[in-house]
Protein backbone atom coordinates (compact mmCIF):
# COMPACT_ATOMS: atom_id res chain seq x y z
CA UNK A 1 0.00 0.00 0.00
CA UNK A 2 1.48 3.66 -0.97
CA UNK A 3 1.71 6.13 2.42
CA UNK A 4 -1.61 8.04 1.21
CA UNK A 5 -3.86 4.85 1.31
CA UNK A 6 -2.49 3.88 4.59
CA UNK A 7 -4.50 7.42 6.09
CA UNK A 8 -7.46 6.60 4.05
CA UNK A 9 -7.78 3.14 5.54
CA UNK A 10 -7.98 4.24 8.99
CA UNK A 11 -10.43 7.05 8.03
CA UNK A 12 -12.76 3.90 7.01
CA UNK A 13 -11.89 1.96 9.60
CA UNK A 14 -11.93 4.66 13.19
CA UNK A 15 -13.51 7.57 11.60
CA UNK A 16 -14.07 9.27 14.79
CA UNK A 17 -10.72 8.30 16.68
CA UNK A 18 -8.67 11.59 17.45
CA UNK A 19 -6.24 12.52 14.41
CA UNK A 20 -4.08 16.08 15.37
CA UNK A 21 -4.38 19.55 17.09
CA UNK A 22 -2.77 22.52 16.24
CA UNK A 23 -2.77 26.16 17.56
CA UNK A 24 -6.57 25.08 18.56
CA UNK A 25 -7.58 23.67 15.11
CA UNK A 26 -8.77 20.00 15.61
CA UNK A 27 -9.22 17.12 13.34
CA UNK A 28 -10.50 13.24 13.63
CA UNK A 29 -9.28 10.86 10.80
CA UNK A 30 -12.01 11.52 8.85
CA UNK A 31 -11.74 15.39 8.89
CA UNK A 32 -8.03 14.56 8.52
CA UNK A 33 -8.42 12.50 5.03
CA UNK A 34 -11.49 14.85 3.93
CA UNK A 35 -8.97 17.25 3.73
CA UNK A 36 -6.52 15.85 2.30
CA UNK A 37 -8.58 15.05 -0.56
CA UNK A 38 -9.67 18.39 -0.76
CA UNK A 39 -6.32 19.71 -1.08
CA UNK A 40 -4.66 17.24 -3.34
CA UNK A 41 -7.92 17.59 -5.96
CA UNK A 42 -6.67 21.48 -5.94
CA UNK A 43 -3.22 20.50 -6.82
CA UNK A 44 -4.32 17.95 -9.25
CA UNK A 45 -6.87 21.16 -11.06
CA UNK A 46 -3.24 23.07 -11.27
CA UNK A 47 -2.01 20.54 -13.41
CA UNK A 48 -0.28 18.74 -11.14
CA UNK A 49 1.38 15.67 -12.47
CA UNK A 50 2.28 12.20 -10.64
CA UNK A 51 6.23 11.95 -10.16
CA UNK A 52 6.29 16.18 -9.72
CA UNK A 53 7.90 17.71 -7.66
CA UNK A 54 6.15 19.80 -4.60
CA UNK A 55 8.43 21.52 -1.91
CA UNK A 56 6.72 22.34 1.30
CA UNK A 57 8.23 25.15 3.13
CA UNK A 58 6.76 25.04 6.38
CA UNK A 59 6.75 25.47 10.22
CA UNK A 60 5.36 22.40 12.02
CA UNK A 61 1.28 22.18 11.55
CA UNK A 62 -1.88 20.73 10.66
CA UNK A 63 -0.90 22.64 7.06
CA UNK A 64 2.10 20.55 6.88
CA UNK A 65 0.39 17.43 7.34
CA UNK A 66 -2.20 17.66 5.08
CA UNK A 67 -0.03 19.17 1.86
CA UNK A 68 2.61 16.18 2.77
CA UNK A 69 -0.64 13.53 2.40
CA UNK A 70 -2.44 15.33 -0.41
CA UNK A 71 0.86 14.97 -2.35
CA UNK A 72 1.33 11.89 -1.49
CA UNK A 73 -2.03 10.68 -2.62
CA UNK A 74 -1.40 12.27 -6.05
CA UNK A 75 1.63 10.54 -6.25
CA UNK A 76 3.83 13.61 -6.22
CA UNK A 77 7.04 13.44 -4.70
CA UNK A 78 7.52 16.00 -1.45
CA UNK A 79 10.97 18.11 -1.21
CA UNK A 80 10.59 19.28 2.43
CA UNK A 81 13.03 22.54 3.02
CA UNK A 82 14.09 24.06 5.98
CA UNK A 83 12.41 27.25 6.21
CA UNK A 84 15.68 28.76 8.16
CA UNK A 85 17.25 28.77 5.06
CA UNK A 86 17.84 32.34 2.64
CA UNK A 87 16.60 32.38 -0.83
CA UNK A 88 19.59 31.72 -2.13
CA UNK A 89 19.99 28.39 -0.27
CA UNK A 90 16.14 27.58 -1.06
CA UNK A 91 16.73 28.53 -4.86
CA UNK A 92 19.26 26.05 -5.20
CA UNK A 93 16.94 23.11 -4.05
CA UNK A 94 14.03 24.47 -5.81
CA UNK A 95 15.93 24.23 -8.96
CA UNK A 96 18.36 21.19 -8.27
CA UNK A 97 15.26 19.06 -7.33
CA UNK A 98 13.19 20.29 -10.31
CA UNK A 99 10.32 21.68 -8.29
CA UNK A 100 7.58 22.78 -9.98
CA UNK A 101 4.84 24.18 -7.00
CA UNK A 102 5.60 25.31 -3.83
CA UNK A 103 2.96 25.37 -0.54
CA UNK A 104 4.82 27.70 1.99
CA UNK A 105 3.67 29.37 5.10
CA UNK A 106 2.64 33.37 4.97
CA UNK A 107 5.47 34.58 6.52
CA UNK A 108 8.01 33.20 4.44
CA UNK A 109 5.92 34.89 0.88
CA UNK A 110 8.54 37.05 0.37
CA UNK A 111 11.04 34.38 0.65
CA UNK A 112 10.15 31.71 -1.82
CA UNK A 113 8.81 34.12 -4.09
CA UNK A 114 12.51 35.20 -4.60
CA UNK A 115 13.43 31.42 -4.72
CA UNK A 116 11.07 30.67 -7.45
CA UNK A 117 13.54 33.09 -10.18
CA UNK A 118 14.79 30.73 -12.85
CA UNK A 119 13.75 27.67 -11.43
CA UNK A 120 10.52 25.48 -13.15
CA UNK A 121 8.02 26.30 -10.21
CA UNK A 122 4.95 27.58 -11.71
CA UNK A 123 2.29 28.28 -8.36
CA UNK A 124 3.38 29.38 -5.15
CA UNK A 125 0.39 28.37 -2.52
CA UNK A 126 0.55 30.48 0.86
CA UNK A 127 -1.22 29.08 3.89
CA UNK A 128 -3.18 32.00 4.98
CA UNK A 129 -4.06 35.12 2.38
CA UNK A 130 -1.35 35.48 -0.67
CA UNK A 131 0.08 39.01 -0.57
CA UNK A 132 2.12 39.21 -3.26
CA UNK A 133 0.71 39.09 -6.86
CA UNK A 134 0.36 35.34 -8.57
CA UNK A 135 0.59 33.48 -5.49
CA UNK A 136 -2.67 31.36 -4.76
CA UNK A 137 -4.33 31.40 -0.88
CA UNK A 138 -4.36 28.12 0.44
CA UNK A 139 -8.34 28.17 0.60
CA UNK A 140 -8.42 28.82 -2.73
CA UNK A 141 -7.02 25.66 -4.30
CA UNK A 142 -9.07 23.59 -2.24
CA UNK A 143 -11.44 21.52 -4.17
CA UNK A 144 -15.39 20.86 -2.72
CA UNK A 145 -14.47 17.13 -3.80
CA UNK A 146 -13.72 14.74 -0.91
CA UNK A 147 -13.70 11.47 -2.47
CA UNK A 148 -9.92 9.41 -2.94
CA UNK A 149 -7.96 10.77 -5.73
CA UNK A 150 -8.28 8.17 -8.66
CA UNK A 151 -4.55 7.79 -9.19
CA UNK A 152 -2.84 4.35 -8.93
CA UNK A 153 -0.02 4.60 -7.02
CA UNK A 154 2.47 1.62 -5.76
CA UNK A 155 5.15 1.35 -3.26
CA UNK A 156 7.96 1.94 -6.02
CA UNK A 157 6.76 5.00 -6.77
CA UNK A 158 9.01 8.24 -5.26
CA UNK A 159 7.56 9.58 -2.30
CA UNK A 160 10.33 11.99 -0.92
CA UNK A 161 13.25 13.44 -1.91
CA UNK A 162 15.12 14.67 1.69
CA UNK A 163 18.00 17.40 1.53
CA UNK A 164 20.89 16.34 3.97
CA UNK A 165 22.04 18.75 6.08
CA UNK A 166 24.06 20.27 4.56
CA UNK A 167 26.88 20.77 7.45
CA UNK A 168 30.09 20.63 5.11
CA UNK A 169 28.60 22.13 1.60
CA UNK A 170 25.77 22.70 -0.67
CA UNK A 171 23.26 19.48 0.62
CA UNK A 172 22.28 16.52 -1.45
CA UNK A 173 18.81 15.20 -2.53
CA UNK A 174 17.82 11.71 -1.04
CA UNK A 175 15.43 10.30 -2.87
CA UNK A 176 12.82 7.28 -1.78
CA UNK A 177 9.93 5.94 -2.96
CA UNK A 178 6.43 5.09 -1.06
CA UNK A 179 7.87 1.49 -0.41
CA UNK A 180 11.32 2.42 1.43
CA UNK A 181 9.39 5.37 3.50
CA UNK A 182 7.02 3.05 5.01
CA UNK A 183 10.05 0.37 5.67
CA UNK A 184 11.55 3.29 7.55
CA UNK A 185 8.49 3.81 9.96
CA UNK A 186 8.02 0.18 10.34
CA UNK A 187 11.32 -0.08 11.77
CA UNK A 188 10.24 2.79 14.63
CA UNK A 189 7.00 1.02 15.13
CA UNK A 190 9.21 -2.81 16.01
CA UNK A 191 12.66 -0.71 17.58
CA UNK A 192 10.40 1.16 19.59
CA UNK A 193 7.02 -0.87 20.14
CA UNK A 194 4.79 1.80 19.60
CA UNK A 195 1.14 1.03 19.90
CA UNK A 196 -1.88 2.57 18.28
CA UNK A 197 -2.88 4.62 21.05
CA UNK A 198 0.16 6.31 21.07
CA UNK A 199 -0.17 10.23 21.57
CA UNK A 200 3.02 12.13 19.89
CA UNK A 201 4.42 15.43 20.76
CA UNK A 202 5.92 16.81 17.40
CA UNK A 203 8.46 19.35 18.43
CA UNK A 204 11.32 19.06 16.36
CA UNK A 205 10.50 20.09 12.37
CA UNK A 206 8.56 18.17 10.28
CA UNK A 207 10.83 19.20 7.15
CA UNK A 208 13.34 16.76 8.59
CA UNK A 209 13.77 13.03 8.18
CA UNK A 210 13.38 11.89 11.85
CA UNK A 211 10.49 13.49 12.63
CA UNK A 212 8.82 13.46 9.42
CA UNK A 213 9.36 9.43 8.45
CA UNK A 214 10.15 7.69 12.24
CA UNK A 215 6.96 9.46 13.82
CA UNK A 216 4.77 11.51 12.21
CA UNK A 217 4.22 8.89 9.33
CA UNK A 218 4.69 6.08 11.62
CA UNK A 219 2.27 7.69 13.87
CA UNK A 220 -0.32 8.66 11.02
CA UNK A 221 0.17 4.41 9.86
CA UNK A 222 -0.35 3.56 13.60
CA UNK A 223 -3.97 5.53 13.75
CA UNK A 224 -1.94 7.50 16.17
CA UNK A 225 -2.89 11.22 18.10
CA UNK A 226 -0.57 14.17 16.92
CA UNK A 227 0.07 17.32 18.58
CA UNK A 228 1.80 19.72 16.67
CA UNK A 229 3.63 22.69 18.06
CA UNK A 230 4.84 25.04 14.88
CA UNK A 231 7.56 25.86 17.55
CA UNK A 232 10.15 24.95 20.01
CA UNK A 233 9.33 26.41 23.78
CA UNK A 234 10.05 24.20 26.56
CA UNK A 235 7.51 25.60 28.67
CA UNK A 236 4.78 24.99 26.69
CA UNK A 237 6.31 21.65 25.59
CA UNK A 238 6.75 20.77 29.29
CA UNK A 239 2.75 21.71 29.59
CA UNK A 240 1.82 19.93 26.53
CA UNK A 241 3.43 16.63 27.84
CA UNK A 242 0.66 17.08 31.06
CA UNK A 243 -2.36 18.30 29.57
CA UNK A 244 -2.55 15.95 26.90
CA UNK A 245 -1.08 13.08 28.19
CA UNK A 246 1.56 12.85 25.91
CA UNK A 247 3.05 9.22 25.93
CA UNK A 248 5.76 9.28 22.97
CA UNK A 249 8.54 11.99 22.79
CA UNK A 250 11.19 12.72 20.41
CA UNK A 251 13.29 15.26 20.56
CA UNK A 252 16.76 16.79 19.63
CA UNK A 253 19.17 17.01 22.79
CA UNK A 254 19.46 20.35 22.52
CA UNK A 255 15.30 20.20 23.18
CA UNK A 256 16.26 18.21 26.20
CA UNK A 257 18.95 20.18 27.68
CA UNK A 258 16.15 23.63 27.51
CA UNK A 259 13.25 21.59 29.11
CA UNK A 260 16.25 20.81 31.97
CA UNK A 261 16.64 24.54 32.37
CA UNK A 262 13.12 25.37 33.18
CA UNK A 263 13.04 25.98 37.07
CA UNK A 264 10.66 24.00 37.91
CA UNK A 265 10.42 21.24 35.74
CA UNK A 266 9.91 19.13 38.30
CA UNK A 267 6.22 20.32 38.83
CA UNK A 268 5.24 19.21 35.94
CA UNK A 269 3.57 15.84 35.61
CA UNK A 270 5.13 14.23 32.70
CA UNK A 271 3.74 10.32 34.19
CA UNK A 272 2.11 9.68 31.01
CA UNK A 273 5.65 9.86 29.05
CA UNK A 274 6.10 5.38 28.10
CA UNK A 275 9.08 6.23 25.94
CA UNK A 276 11.56 9.34 24.92
CA UNK A 277 13.86 9.07 21.50
CA UNK A 278 16.91 11.40 21.10
CA UNK A 279 19.05 11.84 18.13
CA UNK A 280 19.63 13.94 14.81
CA UNK A 281 22.78 15.10 17.35
CA UNK A 282 25.27 13.47 19.62
CA UNK A 283 23.83 13.38 23.59
CA UNK A 284 26.26 13.74 26.45
CA UNK A 285 25.33 10.27 28.80
CA UNK A 286 25.21 13.29 31.62
CA UNK A 287 22.17 14.93 29.72
CA UNK A 288 20.49 11.35 29.26
CA UNK A 289 21.00 11.04 32.92
CA UNK A 290 19.24 13.99 33.65
CA UNK A 291 16.83 13.84 31.27
CA UNK A 292 15.83 10.03 32.70
CA UNK A 293 15.54 12.07 36.29
CA UNK A 294 13.45 14.63 35.06
CA UNK A 295 10.90 12.35 32.98
CA UNK A 296 10.81 9.93 35.84
CA UNK A 297 11.36 7.17 33.18
CA UNK A 298 14.17 5.03 32.35
CA UNK A 299 12.68 4.32 28.67
CA UNK A 300 15.06 6.13 26.49
CA UNK A 301 16.25 5.13 22.66
CA UNK A 302 19.15 6.79 21.52
CA UNK A 303 18.29 6.86 17.53
CA UNK A 304 21.38 7.06 15.42
CA UNK A 305 20.59 7.39 12.02
CA UNK A 306 21.31 9.07 8.38
CA UNK A 307 19.11 11.11 6.30
CA UNK A 308 20.32 8.97 3.31
CA UNK A 309 18.94 5.65 5.43
CA UNK A 310 15.76 7.57 6.16
CA UNK A 311 16.60 7.98 8.71
CA UNK A 312 17.85 4.76 10.07
CA UNK A 313 21.06 3.14 11.35
CA UNK A 314 21.38 1.57 14.69
CA UNK A 315 19.63 2.51 17.94
CA UNK A 316 20.43 2.22 22.12
CA UNK A 317 17.21 1.00 23.24
CA UNK A 318 16.38 1.19 27.12
CA UNK A 319 17.99 -2.11 28.20
CA UNK A 320 21.60 -0.94 26.30
CA UNK A 321 21.33 2.66 27.88
CA UNK A 322 21.27 0.44 31.34
CA UNK A 323 24.63 -0.91 30.58
CA UNK A 324 26.45 0.84 27.49
CA UNK A 325 25.58 4.96 28.41
CA UNK A 326 27.15 6.75 25.57
CA UNK A 327 27.05 4.47 22.92
CA UNK A 328 25.67 4.34 19.82
CA UNK A 329 24.37 1.02 19.83
CA UNK A 330 23.24 -1.97 17.42
CA UNK A 331 21.45 -2.39 14.56
CA UNK A 332 18.01 -2.37 14.56
CA UNK A 333 15.32 -4.07 12.41
CA UNK A 334 16.04 -4.48 8.50
CA UNK A 335 19.36 -3.08 8.75
CA UNK A 336 22.58 -4.39 9.18
CA UNK A 337 26.03 -2.25 10.57
CA UNK A 338 29.39 -2.31 10.03
CA UNK A 339 32.25 -0.22 10.63
CA UNK A 340 35.19 -1.04 8.40
CA UNK A 341 38.79 -0.46 7.17
CA UNK A 342 39.69 1.27 4.34
CA UNK A 343 39.91 -1.88 2.57
CA UNK A 344 36.23 -2.82 3.32
CA UNK A 345 37.27 -5.52 6.34
CA UNK A 346 35.28 -5.34 9.78
CA UNK A 347 37.63 -3.44 12.26
CA UNK A 348 38.97 -4.59 15.35
CA UNK A 349 36.95 -4.06 18.70
CA UNK A 350 38.71 -0.70 19.84
CA UNK A 351 39.88 0.32 16.70
CA UNK A 352 38.18 2.92 13.87
CA UNK A 353 36.61 2.59 10.83
CA UNK A 354 33.89 3.68 8.57
CA UNK A 355 30.36 3.27 9.74
CA UNK A 356 28.21 1.58 6.63
CA UNK A 357 25.18 0.26 6.41
CA UNK A 358 22.72 -1.80 4.43
CA UNK A 359 19.19 -2.65 3.97
CA UNK A 360 15.34 -2.08 3.29
CA UNK A 361 15.46 1.85 4.12
CA UNK A 362 18.32 3.08 2.23
CA UNK A 363 17.54 5.56 -0.58
CA UNK A 364 17.56 4.98 -4.08
CA UNK A 365 20.07 7.64 -4.69
CA UNK A 366 21.45 11.15 -4.41
CA UNK A 367 18.76 12.80 -6.75
CA UNK A 368 20.18 13.40 -9.98
CA UNK A 369 23.99 13.13 -8.82
CA UNK A 370 24.99 9.80 -9.78
CA UNK A 371 28.88 10.91 -9.16
CA UNK A 372 27.92 11.12 -5.49
CA UNK A 373 25.65 8.26 -5.91
CA UNK A 374 28.39 6.15 -6.61
CA UNK A 375 30.83 6.91 -3.97
CA UNK A 376 28.27 6.38 -1.39
CA UNK A 377 26.32 3.34 -2.55
CA UNK A 378 29.15 1.12 -2.93
CA UNK A 379 28.15 -3.21 -3.04
CA UNK A 380 25.27 -2.57 -1.44
CA UNK A 381 26.46 -0.84 1.61
CA UNK A 382 25.60 2.93 2.52
CA UNK A 383 29.09 4.40 2.87
CA UNK A 384 28.54 7.17 5.90
CA UNK A 385 31.56 9.01 6.29
CA UNK A 386 31.09 8.44 9.89
CA UNK A 387 33.86 7.45 12.02
CA UNK A 388 33.03 5.05 14.56
CA UNK A 389 34.54 2.51 17.18
CA UNK A 390 33.14 -1.23 17.74
CA UNK A 391 33.24 -2.88 21.44
CA UNK A 392 33.95 -6.31 22.30
CA UNK A 393 29.85 -6.85 22.59
CA UNK A 394 29.17 -5.25 19.25
CA UNK A 395 28.15 -1.99 20.21
CA UNK A 396 28.83 0.74 17.89
CA UNK A 397 29.72 4.48 18.92
CA UNK A 398 29.88 7.12 16.36
CA UNK A 399 33.35 9.52 17.42
CA UNK A 400 33.13 11.99 14.71
CA UNK A 401 32.82 13.12 10.97
CA UNK A 402 36.07 12.02 8.60
CA UNK A 403 36.03 15.53 7.79
CA UNK A 404 35.89 16.82 11.47
CA UNK A 405 38.75 14.49 12.96
CA UNK A 406 41.63 16.48 14.28
CA UNK A 407 45.11 15.06 13.74
CA UNK A 408 47.06 16.63 16.51
CA UNK A 409 50.72 16.31 16.68
CA UNK A 410 50.55 12.98 14.59
CA UNK A 411 47.40 11.45 17.24
CA UNK A 412 44.00 11.45 16.07
CA UNK A 413 41.38 13.29 18.08
CA UNK A 414 37.90 12.06 17.95
CA UNK A 415 35.59 15.38 19.27
CA UNK A 416 33.18 13.69 20.68
CA UNK A 417 35.24 11.73 23.19
CA UNK A 418 35.92 15.48 24.48
CA UNK A 419 32.84 16.85 24.30
CA UNK A 420 31.52 14.34 26.53
CA UNK A 421 34.14 15.12 29.34
CA UNK A 422 33.33 18.74 28.67
CA UNK A 423 29.68 18.44 29.10
CA UNK A 424 30.36 16.56 32.90
CA UNK A 425 31.72 20.30 34.07
CA UNK A 426 28.58 21.41 36.08
CA UNK A 427 29.27 24.92 34.23
CA UNK A 428 29.16 24.08 30.81
CA UNK A 429 25.12 24.18 28.83
CA UNK A 430 26.15 23.47 25.46
CA UNK A 431 30.21 22.54 23.90
CA UNK A 432 31.76 21.67 20.15
CA UNK A 433 35.28 20.67 19.54
CA UNK A 434 36.92 21.87 16.64
CA UNK A 435 41.00 21.96 15.35
CA UNK A 436 42.07 24.74 14.28
CA UNK A 437 45.34 25.05 12.42
CA UNK A 438 49.24 24.93 14.80
CA UNK A 439 52.17 26.01 13.36
CA UNK A 440 53.72 23.11 16.18
CA UNK A 441 51.10 20.46 16.41
CA UNK A 442 49.15 20.81 12.59
CA UNK A 443 45.98 20.88 14.31
CA UNK A 444 45.22 22.55 18.06
CA UNK A 445 42.41 20.86 19.63
CA UNK A 446 39.75 23.80 20.52
CA UNK A 447 37.23 23.76 22.87
CA UNK A 448 33.97 26.46 21.97
CA UNK A 449 31.83 26.59 24.92
CA UNK A 450 28.59 27.91 25.75
CA UNK A 451 28.05 28.69 29.88
CA UNK A 452 24.68 28.28 32.02
CA UNK A 453 23.22 31.18 33.04
CA UNK A 454 25.17 33.30 35.97
CA UNK A 455 27.99 30.48 35.87
CA UNK A 456 31.84 31.56 35.44
CA UNK A 457 34.87 29.67 34.99
CA UNK A 458 38.35 30.60 33.72
CA UNK A 459 40.79 28.58 31.38
CA UNK A 460 42.73 26.87 32.69
CA UNK A 461 39.98 25.23 35.23
CA UNK A 462 38.82 23.86 32.53
CA UNK A 463 42.26 22.54 30.80
CA UNK A 464 42.81 21.00 34.19
CA UNK A 465 39.48 19.82 34.58
CA UNK A 466 40.06 17.87 30.94
CA UNK A 467 43.40 16.67 32.34
CA UNK A 468 42.16 14.53 34.79
CA UNK A 469 39.79 12.75 32.24
CA UNK A 470 41.70 13.13 29.20
CA UNK A 471 45.13 12.20 27.28
CA UNK A 472 47.45 14.86 26.97
CA UNK A 473 47.08 15.24 23.67
CA UNK A 474 43.23 15.02 23.28
CA UNK A 475 42.87 18.34 25.95
CA UNK A 476 41.47 21.15 24.69
CA UNK A 477 44.50 24.08 23.64
CA UNK A 478 42.28 27.03 23.46
CA UNK A 479 39.05 28.23 24.65
CA UNK A 480 36.23 29.90 23.48
CA UNK A 481 33.20 31.17 25.14
CA UNK A 482 30.26 32.03 22.90
CA UNK A 483 26.62 32.64 23.79
CA UNK A 484 25.29 30.26 21.32
CA UNK A 485 26.49 27.66 18.81
CA UNK A 486 25.77 27.70 15.30
CA UNK A 487 23.31 24.33 14.86
CA UNK A 488 21.08 23.02 11.85
CA UNK A 489 17.25 22.15 11.87
CA UNK A 490 18.17 18.70 13.45
CA UNK A 491 20.47 20.10 15.96
CA UNK A 492 23.83 19.34 14.26
CA UNK A 493 26.59 21.53 15.26
CA UNK A 494 27.88 23.49 12.15
CA UNK A 495 31.89 22.63 13.02
CA UNK A 496 32.60 24.63 9.69
CA UNK A 497 31.12 27.78 10.36
CA UNK A 498 32.98 27.47 14.23
CA UNK A 499 36.30 26.35 12.35
CA UNK A 500 35.94 29.77 10.29
CA UNK A 501 34.98 32.16 12.86
CA UNK A 502 37.69 30.95 15.35
CA UNK A 503 40.26 30.82 13.20
CA UNK A 504 39.68 34.98 11.96
CA UNK A 505 39.38 35.53 15.83
CA UNK A 506 43.04 33.43 16.76
CA UNK A 507 44.66 35.86 13.79
CA UNK A 508 42.98 39.08 14.68
CA UNK A 509 40.76 39.02 11.51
Amino acid sequence: MHIGGFLAQNARNFPERFAMECEGRTYNYEEFNRSVNRLAHGLVSLGIQKGEKIAIFMKNSDYFMISFFAAAKIGAVVVPVNFRLTADEVHYIFRQSNTVLVISDSEFEETVTKAKDRTNVQNIIITKSAVLEDNLSYESVLSSIEDEPDIEISGEDDLEILYTSGTTGRPKGALFDHDRVFKVSLTMLVNMELKKDERFLHLAPLFHSAQLNLFMIAGVILGGSHYIHRDFHPVKALEAIQEHKITHLFAVPAMYNFMLQVPNVTDFDLSSIRRCGYGAAPMPPELVRKSMAAFKTDQFFNLCGLTEAGPGGIYLDPEGHKHHLGKSGKAGFLTEARVVYENGENISPGAVGEFILRGETIMKEYYKKPEETKAALKSGWLYTGDLATVDEEGYITLVDRKKDMIISGGENVYSAEVEVILYEHPAILDAAIIGLPDEVWGEAVSAVIVLKEDAQIEEEELISFCRQKLAGYKVPRRIFIEKQLPRNASGKILKYQLRQKMNELVNGK
